[in-house]
């Protein structure tokens, strides 16, 4: 019986494999009727560099297709930076970083943010400074 990700590889060559060899051959066929700097013709260009890497997704069903889920998961962190510029100083800077961190760490473990934020605002004051990594999310 296959796995989802067999699954996943068989369609792929059924469907998709197809598909891509016909704009594979479109392209070959046509990219001399363009200029090479033009929009379609940057386009043409990419799609045949690219074409060899894109052909692994027939061997394992386990690629995904595209990066959203990483876009996806830095998305928090790269709209962050932009606004690390108005932080008001470096240091305040430095300490925002350190909570968003902190929050993405929770996440990523699937720990209840405001429990851990409760627990450690809580526990810090009388914790020993030395141990300070005993506070960190999903520490054991």
């Amino acid at each position: 019986m296959l796995n989802d990700y067999d699954k996943r590889k068989v369609l792929r060559v059924q469907k998709v494999k197809p598909l891509l060899e016909q704009i594979k051959t479109w392209i070959e066929a046509e990219q001399s009727n363009v200029l090479p700097q033009s929009p379609i013709g940057k386009a043409m260009t990419y799609f045949t560099n690219q074409y060899p890497k894109l052909k692994t997704i027939f061997n394992d069903g386990r690629i995904e297709l595209d990066n959203n889920l990483i876009e996806n998961a830095i998305r928090p962190m790269a709209i962050g930076r932009k606004n690390y510029l108005f932080c008001g100083s470096h240091e305040a800077a430095q300490n925002a970083v350190m909570l968003y961190s902190s929050f993405g760490s929770c996440k990523i473990q699937n720990i209840n943010l405001r429990e851990w934020l409760e627990d450690t605002l809580q526990r810090i004051s009388d914790h020993s400074i030395l141990k300070l990594e005993e506070l960190l999310p999903g520490y054991q």
